[in-house]
């Protein structure tokens, strides 16, 4: 079997981007940690539905980072600092009879917002899903970030007629 289309995909499939002398983007690694957490304390802060939490967060993005099947969450650094994210998470979608991912937790820090860094990440994100076989990326928005809305749309995603339902199993 294609190892880019086996649930056993790695991280080392990816293949890793340099722009310029001082971006590159490449699959996260556990000593990534700490940077991503920070990035999601700052995704966290302005969504509606979640809250920053450095341990779960943490965890999670161990689990993702050390079970290439689970997923992949990838970075963008810039002089060897991490300065965004994107985590894809996969599923198998019985609509389609195959792989499909769900795009999570894309943010940019501040200080380099506007700068293309979230379109570079995007872009490899959607080649790699394409890649390992996924067939379709769903993600999801609040549902007044419109500029989020307007990002999304300009890389290709369109809005579903399906309406996000959530039942939280740990309270």
């Amino acid at each position: 079997m294609n190892k880019l289309i086996d649930s056993r995909a790695s991280p080392e499939d990816c293949p890793s981007i340099t722009i310029g002398s001082t971006m590159q983007i490449t699959p996260a690694n556990a000593s990534d940690i700490p940077a991503l957490c920070e990035l999601l304390d700052i995704l966290f802060s302005q969504e509606a539905d979640f809250k920053p939490d450095y341990e779960a967060q943490s965890r999670g993005l161990a689990r993702i980072i050390s079970s290439p099947e689970v997923g992949l969450v990838v970075v963008a650094r810039q002089d060897g600092q991490v300065v965004g994210m994107a985590n894809l998470l996969y599923t198998v979608s019985t609509a389609l009879g195959d792989r499909v991912a769900l795009l999570e937790d894309v943010v940019v820090s501040p200080s380099v917002r506007g700068s293309g860094v979230g379109s570079r990440l995007m872009e490899h994100a959607i080649q790699f899903a394409r890649l390992n076989g996924c067939k379709r990326i769903t993600v999801l928005t609040d549902r007044e970030n419109e500029s989020a809305q307007r990002f999304y749309q300009k890389h290709g995603f369109g809005f579903s007629a399906m309406m996000p339902m959530r039942l939280s199993l740990s309270e």
